[in-house]
């Protein structure tokens, strides 16, 4: 009894082995072991962090006093906030809102220290930019913590029981800083990335295991005419399923849409070109449809995380900010938010157009070469 014991964990562990030997002899599977989790916890550390910290902001300082400065000053003191314009009139807020220039606006109303001096209350108005609600409503808390500082001091200086200053807060493009708001629109982009980066990443792939990759050779098509056949489908697929999103946003979330359909279909047909682009790319290197699963999934998670749907752009390192640029989700998500929440039309979001579109130019030609390559 006890020796058969001992020889079926023999047994077992000889099985082990075997596993352990088969899995670590491929370079390409012990890489597998360590990269993607070494570089996924790195930019899980970086990246997806809601701390506030250089969060741009704009002063537009009518009082240009001795307390509005003190006030300004205890702002710029605390490390977290970093004073990116200085503006003139009342009009400039929408500017610098609108083009993401900063978080949020200060506007201190030009009568602040005689209503202070005269023991009344001085509101100042915060304008936020709550397409991201999780970092507008930081930057509101870090904003109120600072006024109730000031307004600490200025009673032990010059006495008085109610709040010296006091805060009027305006969150544009997000009234209620609902999460949903922010969050819905930049799905409209990233699930159907999901699909559309996977449905690719296994065509080729599926065509070698099944057997049926042979037959493709003996056709008349050449290997761009099979690449084309190959994107058509995902990119029409990655449309219809960038529409059920919407429509859930728009029917049962109700999340209302300021925009045309028309730019933000422009921008979704290049976004989901691109996507086609790179899973094509996928496809064309990978032997088998585990090696495409494989490497789309490793793809996938610093895509997600470094296209600014959860954490804004902004808060991430430098580095990490420059890597982001390579990424089709980050404009595809900023595009499709700023149609849906602002409202704006093609001529502003062309920034995010041109980098999709280079993107779809630069991978589908590569899919191609790398087919034609695996074809000889």
């Amino acid at each position: 009894m006890h020796g058969s014991f001992i020889a079926l964990l023999l047994r077992i562990a000889n099985l082990c082995r075997k596993e352990f030997l088969a899995i670590l002899k491929d370079p390409s599977s012990r890489a597998i072991l360590v990269v993607p989790a070494l570089m996924q916890s790195l930019l899980f550390g970086y990246a997806a962090t809601y701390d506030l910290s250089n969060v741009d902001y704009a002063l537009l300082d009518q009082s240009r006093s001795g307390a509005s400065t003190a006030l300004v000053a205890k702002l710029d003191g605390t490390g977290v906030f970093r004073r990116a314009a200085t503006l003139a009139t009342q009009a400039d807020i929408a500017r610098v809102i609108d083009a993401q220039q900063v978080l949020l606006v200060l506007q201190i109303g030009p009568q602040f220290e005689e209503q202070l001096q005269a023991g009344e209350s001085a509101p100042i108005q915060l304008v936020i930019d709550a397409r991201n609600s999780n970092t507008a409503g930081s930057a509101g808390g870090y904003i109120a913590s600072v006024v109730a500082d000031f307004n600490d001091e200025w009673r032990l200086q010059h006495g008085g029981a109610k709040a010296p200053v006091t805060i009027a807060s305006r969150a544009w493009y997000n009234p209620n800083l609902e999460t949903r708001w922010n969050l819905m629109p930049g799905m409209i982009a990233a699930l159907s990335m999901l699909q559309t980066l996977l449905l690719t990443a296994l065509s080729v792939a599926r065509e070698r295991e099944q057997g049926t990759f042979d037959q493709l050779l003996v056709t008349p098509l050449s290997p761009m005419e099979i690449m084309v056949g190959k994107a058509v489908p995902p990119v029409l697929i990655g449309l219809v399923q960038s529409t059920i999103v919407l429509l859930v946003t728009l029917l049962w979330f109700k999340v209302p849409m300021a925009g045309s359909f028309v730019t933000l279909y422009t921008g979704l047909a290049c976004f989901t070109i691109a996507s086609v682009g790179i899973g094509l790319s996928i496809s064309a290197v990978s032997a088998s449809m585990q090696q495409a699963m494989l490497y789309t999934f490793v793809l996938i998670m610093p895509l997600m995380l470094l296209s600014g749907l959860v954490t804004p752009v902004r808060n991430m390192p430098e580095v990490l900010q420059i890597a982001t640029l390579a990424n089709p989700l980050r404009f595809a998500i900023d595009l499709v938010q700023r149609v849906y929440l602002e409202g704006v039309g093609l001529l502003t979001v062309w920034h995010n157009l041109i980098p999709l579109l280079v993107i779809a130019v630069i991978t589908l030609p590569l899919a191609a070469w790398l087919f034609r390559n695996r074809l000889v």
